[in-house]
């Protein structure tokens, strides 16, 4: 990716962006809706703030906080302000997006100091140096501009570490290790019984990515897999590669095998022809495994 070679945060900005905007929703519905209307650019934003800010909340990433923005409202934390305001003004899908725009923008530009690339690659140095999680280094930090879940941040670091620069051994290694949790992955989680018979039950949400559930246990899985198998590339520990996998057994898209549109979660699942049949639990999928917790 010539972005990352070049540190160009700009172009790293509106890629991120793109991905960002790709949850809610269908992926037709976003990729629509993008197409009708654009997406938020890093010239865009840079340009409505060139005037300076209209609002206290735009001063800086530290400042942006508790916008309330609402597009179908048109309402704000700041309502006398909100018609000088230019985040208003990007023709997003829905206000939250907007606030997403402008935390992100306001991040890189303040905390990264225009330079993602190389607060990456400070941010895993540290972890490494202190030998800390590097997965932890990244998505922490970034978990605190609105509207990025754990679940769409390791999916969309994922790509860009993996992907980035092959010379950046340490990008890859933590690339390789962001597990998405979105909730085909947790439902085949419980459905198996593999949360069951670890003592890991939750609902759907950020406890997902705690220690000892979702995430870690298939961290675990994929220290017994040699990924090196599928791909002499990969490497051998490739946890991501474990997760997308569970994923595409799942998806209607993909291997759609065990979902809520192909089995009905009031009863066990009945689908004698599915592979795993024999060793799955085939537990049913109860309304407080699937609720999304705070």
């Amino acid at each position: 990716m010539r972005a990352v070679k070049d540190h160009d945060n700009e172009v790293l900005f509106d890629w991120l962006m793109n991905c960002f905007s790709y949850q809610g929703v269908s992926d037709a519905v976003v990729t629509s809706f993008i197409n009708a209307h654009g997406n938020a650019t890093a010239g865009q934003i840079v340009q409505d703030l060139s005037v300076g800010p209209q609002c206290d909340k735009l001063q800086s990433y530290w400042h942006f906080n508790s916008c309330g923005y609402r597009k179908a409202k048109g309402s704000c934390a700041m309502p006398s302000l909100t018609r000088r305001c230019p985040l208003p003004r990007l023709d997003l899908r829905n206000g939250s997006l907007n606030q997403t725009a402008y935390g992100l923008y306001l991040f890189m530009r303040d905390v990264t100091d225009n330079d993602l690339v190389a607060w990456i690659d400070q941010r895993l140095a540290q972890a490494e140096a202190n030998d800390t999680s590097g997965v932890h280094a990244l998505i922490e930090p970034l978990a605190h501009v609105h509207g990025l879940s754990f679940k769409v941040l390791n999916m969309t670091l994922a790509m860009l570490l993996l992907a980035g620069d092959p010379k950046r051994d340490t990008w890859k290694t933590t690339g390789a290790q962001m597990v998405a949790i979105d909730t085909l992955v947790h439902n085949w989680l419980h459905r198996t019984g593999i949360l069951r018979g670890l003592d890991a039950e939750h609902a759907y949400g950020t406890g997902c990515q705690r220690e000892g559930s979702c995430a870690d246990i298939l961290r675990a899985a994929a220290e017994r897999i040699d990924a090196r198998a599928y791909n002499g590339d990969y490497p051998r520990v490739f946890p991501r590669f474990v997760q997308f996998a569970v994923w595409r057994f799942c998806a209607q898209q993909e291997f759609d095998q065990c979902n809520g549109v192909r089995i009905n979660d009031v009863r066990r699942c009945r689908q004698h022809e599915c592979i795993l049949f024999d060793d799955c639990a085939r537990l049913k999928l109860g309304r407080s495994t699937t609720a999304t917790t705070a």
